[in-house]
């Protein structure tokens, strides 16, 4: 099991080699949207729809290397994460983001030393209502994101190993 102050990167392959059917695989194929291709972290979960206040707040703190999955629904209508959001985990430790929905800006995120997997892009912004929950387990693309679960993610896809208890 990764040592739970920092998860070193590995390759999706490389981590099922290792843990094979512990991983749970998720099915979504998200695309690369950030400049880190290969990322890992303990997991934090946000569910929220078309609106990115939490979100926000989140990656404004301490990231110690945590990867955080976002579930916005599938929803392409609105961006839940730009360059401002993205910068700022960047800045704060985050390994990556993990975002079930849509971001936009993404030239700039690509130039980020920062996981991004999204489904799409959309030019529109999100609501600022501050609606959503955080840190609740969280499920798409058959895996349920549990916060304390280890995330490897590259550009074969996204695996979970869940927390040892």
């Amino acid at each position: 099991m990764p040592d739970a102050a920092a998860v070193a990167p590995l390759p999706t392959a490389d981590a099922y080699d290792e843990y094979g059917e512990r991983l749970a695989i998720c099915e979504t194929r998200f695309s690369q949207a950030g400049g880190r291709r290969v990322f890992a972290g303990r997991i934090r979960t946000l569910e929220c729809h078309e609106d990115n206040a939490l979100l926000r707040e989140l990656v404004n703190s301490p990231g110690e290397g945590a990867v955080l999955v976002v579930d916005g629904g599938g929803s392409l209508r609105t961006a839940l994460v730009g360059d401002l959001i993205a910068g700022a985990a960047e800045r704060n430790g985050w390994a990556g983001l993990v975002i079930h929905g849509a971001v936009r800006d993404s030239v700039a995120l690509g130039g980020l030393d920062l996981g991004i997997k999204v489904l799409g892009t959309v030019p529109r912004k999100s609501g600022k209502t501050g609606a959503g929950t955080v840190d609740t387990p969280v499920t798409f693309g058959g895996v349920t994101f549990r916060p304390g679960d280890t995330l490897f993610a590259d550009d074969d896809g996204v695996v979970v190993l869940p927390a040892e208890g």
